[in-house]
């Protein structure tokens, strides 16, 4: 049930971010703004998550996807989408340029397992890759 409701928040979230920010429905990475982490460094992050196992680095070179079962992908480096009215750590998206309906979402929380140590991480991770939704954990590098 706990997933259930997770998903139809992410979508949620997913199409409101789409309908208020057209420059992102129209496949275009948004410029710093308003919008983004007031911070103009960018933030380094590692995701990962298990079953499939897979990894997202977030460095000020680009956002890059790596899987044991697919091929290495990197995306530009782009400031991320904060949520509205909410601290700026508490919620970050980073649209996938080049990519329709693709993104990485962080989300600061109280804890966050792998499932296969005993590691304990400060965010969790939702990544979106066309028709692929993955789940795991985050870390800032």
């Amino acid at each position: 049930m706990k997933n259930l409701i997770y998903r139809v928040v992410l979508l949620g979230f997913s199409a409101a971010l789409l309908a208020g920010n057209a420059s992102v429905a129209n496949n275009k990475v948004p410029s710093r703004s308003s919008t983004t982490l007031a911070s103009t460094k960018t933030e380094e992050f590692i995701s990962r998550g298990t079953e499939p196992f897979w990894n997202v680095t977030v460095s000020k070179n680009g956002i890059v996807y790596s899987s044991p079962d697919a091929k290495k992908q990197t995306f530009p480096d782009v400031a991320p989408i904060k949520a509205a009215g909410r601290p700026a750590d508490l919620v970050r998206v980073y649209p996938l340029k080049g990519r329709t309906n693709s993104m990485l979402i962080i989300k600061k929380v109280s804890v966050c397992s792998d499932g296969m140590s005993e590691k304990q991480y400060p965010y969790s991770a939702t990544f979106i890759l066309g028709n692929t939704v993955l789940e795991g954990c985050a870390e800032k590098k």
